[in-house]
């Protein structure tokens, strides 16, 4: 007796082909995987560099990663036909061959071939190998998305997108956040990558671009400024007097600013013999920018037209200050003291408890060093938050509370606060109390050196407080700073 076959397959040539195209598609799929990979990943400074080496596929390269919205798009819809039709072939085969449970079987085997040969280890490869897997790649996703009709489908589609979920999309692609720099910063940080002043410098650079010159500029009140029918003699002693190189000049106001008086023009004058002429005689021409400017686009023009100082003016062409080159430069790198220079520190530890700062400090510097959220709005400074906190102009000693804190006016020079003390008045620790260790905890060497330092400010605050060291109040190293121009 001849045994029945339970199953019975029959291969027809039909089948074969359909084989063939299978592994012919998933391996294709493979491909697509790694062009897009590796083109997605090389910058454009790297295809630059490829292309000046002469590499073979490094044009193609620089061309799709210049315009990376031309070809993402079109080979993404490559890479979801081509899976799709695989699947549906070796769908079709399984049952023809095995039957039903065929199916199901083929099913689960398809999709580990797809994820191993199709996805996980051609991008490995990718990874592994940017440049040569986006150089050889390229030449053959270039000849792809220069096919006309696939370009109108994929467009088509994105059309029908946008239909369905309307709005605008990342006209140049994905792009990486300020936060997403900062983040990896910390990170580098954490990993001893970078140093932890390598990473202020690059916060630094990012806010640069953000930075206008009214939150950089020295304040009209803090000008030095002369006539113009001042005799040079009397300008080379304020120059003198101030340590100033540039000073402007006015003829009908502080507001009608007519040019610049420089200190080597002023030397040359009084070589000569010309003490008694007038400086108007000396003046050059003075650039005038926007308060609204910024700061980065002020930098490049002082860099092309060299010149070191301009005047600010408001809407109204009022002067609202002036802003020279250091200052720019100080928002990158700190401030910029020289020795001649005596400074009020912008923050400092406050005898009674909490800290003591220039009413000049950035309210979202203060909210930074405090963790704080102070109202910021038409203000940039904290002398102007209390501004807008009294509602008039302030005495010495007088005080709002705001979000938790104590805004005390610590010293008023004529109706500008010029010195506030900040106390914290939630019930938690204080401003000083904050970053010492908690009880039981083993003090380290920074927390004993930074109670140190503490405690010799404390003896200097004392020492200045004592009756009759105050009438000077620091005023001329401010004004140093903030002055007319570098010395």
């Amino acid at each position: 007796m001849t045994p029945t076959p339970i199953l019975a397959v029959e291969v027809t040539t039909g089948d074969t082909v359909m084989f063939v195209v299978v592994i012919v598609l998933l391996f294709f799929s493979a491909f697509l995987a790694i062009a897009e990979t590796a083109i997605t990943r090389v910058s454009r400074s790297k295809a630059a560099a490829l292309a000046d080496e002469g590499k073979p596929g490094a044009k193609q390269l620089k061309a799709l990663v210049d315009h990376p919205e031309r070809f993402l798009n079109p080979v993404l819809l490559v890479v979801s036909l081509v899976q799709l039709v695989q699947a549906s072939l070796t769908g079709i085969l399984a049952d023809r061959l095995f039957g039903t449970w065929g199916v199901v079987v083929a099913l689960f085997i398809n999709v580990a071939l797809v994820f191993v040969i199709a996805e996980s280890a051609p991008k490995t490869w990718a990874l592994q190998h940017p440049d040569r897997s986006a150089l050889v790649s390229a030449r053959p996703i270039a000849a792809l998305v220069a096919f006309a009709p696939l370009r109108l489908v994929a467009r088509g589609l994105i059309g029908l997108t946008n239909v369905i979920l309307p709005g605008k999309g990342l006209k140049d692609g994905p792009f990486v956040s300020e936060e997403e720099i900062l983040a990896l910063a910390d990170v580098a940080v954490e990993e001893d990558v970078i140093e932890e002043d390598e990473r202020v410098l690059i916060e630094s650079i990012i806010e640069f671009g953000d930075t206008v010159v009214r939150e950089v500029m020295v304040p009209r009140p803090d000008m030095v400024a002369v006539p113009a029918d001042f005799r040079v003699a009397d300008v080379m002693e304020v120059a003198i007097l101030n340590g100033y190189s540039r000073i402007p000049a006015y003829r009908d106001g502080v507001d009608d600013i007519v040019g610049l008086i420089y200190a080597k023009d002023l030397m040359k004058a009084d070589r000569d013999g010309l003490q008694g002429a007038l400086v108007s005689t000396l003046l050059r021409d003075a650039t005038f920018v926007p308060e609204t400017k910024r700061i980065a686009e002020l930098l490049r023009e002082m860099q092309a037209n060299a010149f070191h100082m301009a005047i600010v003016v408001d809407e109204y062409g009022g002067t609202a200050g002036l802003v020279t080159l250091e200052d720019l430069i100080e928002e990158l790198v700190g401030e910029i003291v020289d020795e001649y220079d005596r400074e009020e520190p912008m923050v400092e530890p406050a005898p009674g408890g909490g800290i003591r700062v220039n009413a000049r400090l950035a309210v979202d510097e203060l909210n930074e060093l405090l963790g704080a959220h102070l109202p910021e709005g038409d203000w940039d400074s904290v002398g102007g938050l209390m501004f807008h906190l009294f509602g008039k102009v302030a005495t010495e000693g007088a005080s709002v509370e705001v979000d938790g804190f104590e805004l005390r006016v610590d010293r008023v020079t004529g109706r500008r606060i010029s010195r506030v003390v900040v106390t914290r008045t939630a019930p938690v620790a204080s401003v000083d109390d904050a970053a010492t260790p908690a009880a039981g905890e083993r003090p380290t060497r920074k927390d004993r050196d930074r109670d140190r330092d503490r405690d010799r400010e404390r003896e200097k605050d004392r020492d200045r407080d004592e009756p009759g060291d105050r009438s000077n109040g620091g005023s001329s190293g401010t004004a140093k700073r903030s002055g007319a121009g570098a010395p």
